[in-house]
């Protein structure tokens, strides 16, 4: 109980300038549908469904992956490290491992970021081998495509619009809450469905889902309760709900956590009214 208040508190801090003045949004909720284990040494930066599996991008520096995974075993089927070569370690002083983040699917190829070494890998969806490296100016974190368009966060207050085919940036636009600007350093993870982009909220149980023509937040998905109160107290502070993956065959959603011992197949369907309501 404890840990849900302090971050319905966080959020209202992060979002003071605009409660004020916030029309009402929808409130929704995950409906679990099936749980799954989840590699709970997966630091999970970018997650996406397709053909019937999880392609999921891992973070932290020296443990950043791609992987292809059951969604239901939970079982990594094939793994790509991503690491420097021994001829950038030499060509660059005192570099940095790639700490991996948001990773979507355009056509045959799988596009992954990285955070501050303003580098995206390219891979062949069949083989899993890296045929491109793209450079981007500004942080990357969550990657999404539309169909025609990749949408980018970047720890800002904006989302970016790039190019599919060159990830040539095309536009960034403001994401708002009640007319009000987003907090920067909240929108993370994306998800493309529809006309919609689903965002966590970093940092919290929160995920947002925001018209992709205006910015607008359309509604407030909150998934406080996916995890127990006893797995939440194993947790520390950056292990934290991240991950978003869409299955159109059944309109369903898986969604995990940093590090997190499940995946949830879920639903967003709307928050029961308080009690005594």
């Amino acid at each position: 109980m404890l840990r849900r208040l302090f971050a319905c508190l966080m959020l209202l801090v992060l979002w003071l300038p605009v409660v004020a003045q916030q029309p009402p949004v929808p409130v929704l909720v995950p409906e679990v549908l099936n749980v799954y284990p989840h590699d709970p040494a997966a630091f999970t930066q970018g997650l996406l469904f397709y053909n019937g599996l999880l392609y999921e991008s891992t973070g932290l520096r020296g443990q950043s992956s791609l992987r292809q995974v059951d969604p239901e075993t939970g079982t990594v089927l094939r793994q790509v490290d991503v690491r420097r070569t021994a001829a950038e370690r030499a060509s660059v002083p005192a570099p940095l491992e790639y700490f991996a983040e948001g990773l979507e699917r355009v056509d045959e190829r799988l596009i992954q970021l990285t955070w501050q070494e303003n580098t995206a890998f390219v891979y062949d969806l069949a083989t899993l081998e890296v045929v491109e490296q793209i450079a981007y100016t500004g942080e990357g974190w969550g990657l999404c495509y539309d169909g025609r368009y990749l949408f980018m966060s970047d720890s800002t207050q904006y989302l970016s619009l790039r190019d599919a085919a060159t990830f040539d940036l095309i536009v960034r636009f403001l994401v708002t809450y009640g007319g009000n600007p987003i907090q920067p350093q909240l929108l993370n993870e994306l998800e493309c469905v529809g006309e919609s982009i689903y965002a966590n909220l970093w940092q919290t149980d929160y995920i947002v889902q925001i018209d992709k023509f205006t910015g607008a937040v359309t509604a407030l998905i909150d998934a406080a309760g996916l995890l127990t109160e006893e797995e939440r107290a194993d947790l520390n502070s950056g292990q934290v709900l991240n991950g978003i993956a869409y299955n159109p065959a059944t309109d369903t959603f898986f969604i995990t956590g940093k590090q997190w011992p499940k995946l949830f197949e879920v639903r967003f369907v709307p928050a029961p009214a308080p009690a005594g309501d």
